[in-house]
């Protein structure tokens, strides 16, 4: 019988064969360690399926959190946004102003410029009225016209 065994744990060495003191196990006690295998494993994977919820609710509440900010952030964007706009709609109504005034100034300008060229000519008209008069008169008509 001893050889048997010292078989038996040869062959179990070198992955043949039952394992000693296998065979010595009652069935019983073989399916209470089986329902306890089953058991502990039911427990592991509980565990493991509880650390994986608290994992994906963590993540979550992370994600709720970088998702606050961003509306926060996004608030205060569109508030800058908001007032950028208001001032460069205040700053084009005053370029409009202020080109419709250089406009008028301009106008103002050439106005005043025909009219001391009018000014200049008839000076000149009446200082040579007395020695040519009628020349005179037509060169002043003639150069009011470019004028105009």
């Amino acid at each position: 019988m001893a050889a048997a065994l010292d078989l038996d744990a040869f062959l179990a060495d070198v992955g043949f064969g039952i394992e000693v003191g296998q065979a010595d196990v009652p069935p019983e006690e073989e399916e209470d360690d089986e329902r306890m295998r089953r058991l502990r494993r039911k427990i592991s994977n509980r565990e493991s399926a509880r650390r994986s919820r608290a994992r994906k609710q963590r993540r979550l509440d992370e994600l709720r959190g970088e998702a606050a900010a961003l509306r926060a952030a996004n608030w205060d964007i569109a508030a800058r946004l908001r007032g950028v706009s208001a001032r460069a709609a205040l700053v084009s109504l005053a370029n409009a102003r202020l080109r419709a005034e250089a406009h008028a100034l301009a106008r103002r300008l050439a106005a005043a410029r025909r009219a001391l060229v009018l000014r200049q000519l008839y000076a000149a008209a009446v200082a040579s009225s007395a020695s040519t008069a009628g020349a005179a008169a037509f060169e002043l008509q003639a150069l009011a016209s470019l004028i105009a």
